[in-house]
C-alpha cells in the first residue's frame, strides 16, 4: 500500500500544528460529503464505487476484445484527447518497455495515439507508419464532436477503409462513447463497430478504469483485474479509515490545502523514474481541471529528476517561494545494474563500485529533498513499493479521491470545467463555424 509522509522540517517551519487542527473538522466535512454523495457535482460519482462495481464478464470482454484486435493488429492507435487518453497512455508508459518498438520477440501490439493534438506533422507521420502496419483504431469521445479527435478519427477511418476495404475496416474499429446518445455513438451504429460504453456519471478525467482506461491497457498486454484490484484495495482503505489520522488521502488534500492558504500556488508533482511521466501528465490535468476554477486552485506542474534538477534545479531551490514539491518515490525496481571498477578511475567513480544505478537515484532523492527543504520548499512524499498493475491502481483512486476532497475544501465544483470552452468559442469563431 502506497503511504504520505510531510517532511518534518517542513511540517514545523511552514505548518504549525496548530493550523492542521484548525481545519480538521473542513477535511472531515469535506470527506464525509464525498462519501456520502451530498456534496457538489455529486452527479459525477460514478468513479467513486467504480473498481467495486465493474463486473468479471465485462473484464473478460474488454480482455477477448483486446486479444481480437492483438490478432489482427501490430499497432493501435488509440484516439482521444485530455481524460480519454492521458490515463491510459500513463499506465502503458509506466508499465511498458521503453523501447517496446526494438524488441523483436514482443507479440503485443505498439499501442499509439492520435486526436491529442492538431499537430498534422505528427499526424502525418502516424499515417507513414500505418500504411506500413497492420492496425486497428480504439476511438474515445463522449460525443463524437470534440474537435481534435473527430479530425483525426476522420481522417484514419478513410485510411482504414482505404486500405483494408469497409467490411474489414468495421472489424477493426471499437468506439468507446456514451450509451445512448451522440455523434460517434450513431456512426459506431451504423457502421456496426464493436462499442464500449462511457458512464455518465464518471467525467472524462476520472474515467480512466472505465473501458476508456482499461481497453487499451489490455492491448498493450497489462492486466487490468490486477489494475481494478489496486484500486479497489485503496477503495477499502479510504472508506475503512474516517479519520484524519489514518486516511492518506485526508492528509494529502489538507496538506496541500494548507500550504495553498500559505502562500503556495504551485504544485511540482515530481517522479525520480522516467517512465512516470505520463501519469504526471495525467495528474496536471485531473487537478488542473478539477481545482482551477473561480479564481482559486493550486496549478499543477511536474517534472522528471534527476533530469529536470539540470534545467529547473536553480529555480526551486533559490527562485520565488511560491511552490511546494510532491515527490512519487519508488522503493523498488525491476533491474539491477552496478557501477563497474575501472582501473583508471578517470571519472572518479570508483567509490561507487558495486552500487546499483537505482541506489544512487534513491540517494539523489534524499539529498534533492533535503536541500530543497532547507531551500524553504515543503515537501510531501507519497511512496510506492514499486511501479506494477496493482500500485498504479492505488495511485490512481488516491489521487482522484484526494483531488475530489482538495474541490470541496475549495467549496467549488470538483467535477466540471466550464473553463475548457472559452478557447472552443473563439477557435470556431474564428474558423467560421456556425
Amino acid at each position: 500500500m502506497i503511504s504520505t509522509v510531510l517532511s518534518t522540517h517542513s511540517a514545523q517551519k511552514i505548518l504549525p500544528q496548530s493550523g492542521i487542527q484548525k481545519e480538521m473538522l473542513n477535511i472531515e466535512k469535506a470527506y464525509h460529503a464525498l462519501v456520502s454523495k451530498t456534496g457538489k457535482g455529486n452527479d459525477f460519482l460514478g468513479w467513486l464505487n467504480l473498481p467495486i462495481e465493474v463486473m468479471p464478464d465485462e473484464i473478460t470482454a474488454l480482455h477477448h476484445t483486446a486479444e481480437r484486435l492483438s490478432a489482427m493488429a501490430e499497432v493501435v492507435v488509440v484516439v482521444g484527447i485530455g481524460g480519454s487518453y492521458l490515463g491510459a497512455r500513463a499506465v502503458i508508459d509506466a508499465l511498458q518497455h521503453p523501447f517496446k518498438s526494438l524488441l523483436p520477440n514482443d507479440k503485443k501490439p505498439l499501442v499509439l495515439f492520435a486526436g491529442n493534438s492538431m499537430g498534422e506533422d505528427y499526424h502525418q507521420a502516424l499515417m507513414d507508419v500505418l500504411a506500413l502496419k497492420d492496425y486497428a483504431i480504439i476511438v474515445i469521445s463522449k460525443s463524437g464532436t470534440t474537435t481534435e479527435p473527430a479530425i483525426a478519427f476522420r481522417i484514419l477511418k478513410e485510411h482504414c477503409e482505404k486500405k483494408y476495404g469497409k467490411e474489414e475496416a468495421q472489424k477493426r474499429i471499437v468506439a468507446i462513447t456514451d450509451e445512448k446518445r451522440g455523434a460517434l455513438k450513431k456512426l459506431a451504429t451504423e457502421e456496426n463497430y464493436e462499442t464500449y460504453v462511457i458512464p455518465d456519471d464518471v467525467g472524462g478525467r476520472y474515467s480512466v478504469l472505465t473501458p476508456v482506461g482499461l481497453l487499451p491497457v489490455a492491448c498493450a498486454g497489462f492486466d487490468v483485474r490486477k489494475l481494478l484490484n489496486g484500486a479497489i484495495n485503496m477503495r477499502n482503505s479510504l472508506f475503512l479509515h474516517q479519520d484524519y489520522d489514518n486516511n492518506i488521502a485526508m492528509q494529502y488534500a489538507l496538506l496541500r490545502y494548507l500550504l495553498y492558504k500559505e502562500g503556495k500556488k504551485l504544485e511540482l508533482l515530481v517522479a525520480y523514474e522516467p517512465q512516470l511521466f505520463y501519469f504526471i501528465e495525467w495528474f496536471k490535468q485531473l487537478f488542473g481541471e478539477s481545482d482551477g476554477k473561480e479564481g482559486k486552485g493550486i496549478f499543477p506542474a511536474g517534472a522528471i529528476f534527476s533530469t529536470d534538477l539540470h534545467s529547473l534545479g536553480q529555480y526551486i531551490q533559490e527562485g520565488e517561494r511560491h511552490l511546494f514539491e510532491t515527490v512519487l518515490s519508488v522503493e523498488r525496481v525491476n533491474a539491477h545494474l552496478p557501477i563497474p571498477f575501472e582501473n583508471h578511475d578517470l571519472d572518479g567513480l570508483n567509490y561507487l563500485h558495486q552500487k546499483t544505478i537505482h541506489e544512487i537515484n534513491l540517494t539523489a532523492e534524499e539529498g534533492t529533498r533535503l536541500a530543497h527543504i532547507s531551500g524553504n520548499v515543503p515537501n510531501i512524499r507519497i511512496i510506492i513499493p514499486e511501479i506494477s498493475e496493482e500500485t498504479l491502481g492505488e495511485l490512481i483512486y488516491f489521487f482522484e479521491f484526494s483531488c475530489a476532497l482538495s474541490g470541496y475544501l475549495l467549496n467549488i465544483n470538483p467535477f466540471d470545467q466550464p473553463g475548457v470552452e472559452a478557447y472552443k468559442a473563439n477557435m470556431f469563431r474564428l474558423l467560421g463555424k456556425e
